[in-house]
């Protein structure tokens, strides 16, 4: 039974152009995760890219990933995330036990997450795992052109918030079996958290491609 990466990576982005492959020092964006997964050999055996794009192909290929091209059906905006993933596990032909999820918009990554959560996730005997993070900011809704506060009280200090958290989307683990159920994170899923910098990087727009590279050259290469 194995356990493969896979890389989710559409050719399509409306809010910014072609970011998958969008150079970052000099490497597409996606080489991040598929290096990623190279530097963990001892827990991936096959690291694979699930794309409906030619170039993306291409530099997966280049990069020692395998390619699963994505049917144009499931490659739509609004096309969920575990469609594709399904797709690769009916594409192949091997016994997958769990399947690493990483996505190409979270390309930093601390060197060992993957190292750290698998062995939590072997011990807890867990179904899946996700990383998450503790947020620190004072939110509230908007009603009636009111600000109506959620998770703290007005004069509240920010130290002092009820703990909330966000799914940070560094990575995910997951069996396949789930998977084949179309889910990824399943309802007995561990929570890991993870208090890092890299956590705060999930690329939609140039603003979030300018403080990825912000952080790239100041944490890993100054």
């Amino acid at each position: 039974m194995k356990n493969i990466a896979i890389i989710p990576a559409r050719g399509g982005s409306k809010r910014l152009p072609k970011k998958n492959i969008k150079l970052l020092d000099g490497l597409p964006l996606m080489v991040f995760s598929i290096l990623f997964a190279k530097a963990n050999s001892a827990i991936i055996d096959e690291i694979y890219v699930s794309t409906d794009d030619e170039d993306i192909k291409n530099i997966a290929l280049q990069y020692g990933a395998k390619v699963i091209d994505r049917p144009i059906d499931i490659s739509g905006d609004l096309e969920p995330t575990v469609s594709a993933l399904k797709h690769v596990l009916q594409s192949i032909d091997s016994e997958i036990e769990n399947v690493i999820l990483l996505q190409a918009t979270n390309p930093i990554r601390p060197e060992n997450l993957l190292k750290d959560t698998f062995e939590i996730y072997q011990k807890q005997n867990c179904s899946s795992l996700f990383t998450v993070s503790r947020n620190h900011k004072k939110f509230g809704k908007i009603i009636d052109q009111k600000f109506i506060p959620y998770n703290y009280k007005i004069g509240q200090r920010s130290q002092d918030l009820e703990p909330l958290y966000f799914e940070n989307g560094l990575l995910y683990i997951t069996k396949a079996s789930l998977i084949l159920q179309d889910i990824i994170i399943a309802e007995d899923a561990f929570p890991f958290e993870i208090d890092h910098i890299f956590a705060n990087v999930d690329i939609d727009t140039q603003q979030d491609f300018d403080y990825a590279k912000y952080l790239y050259h100041t944490h890993i290469k100054p």
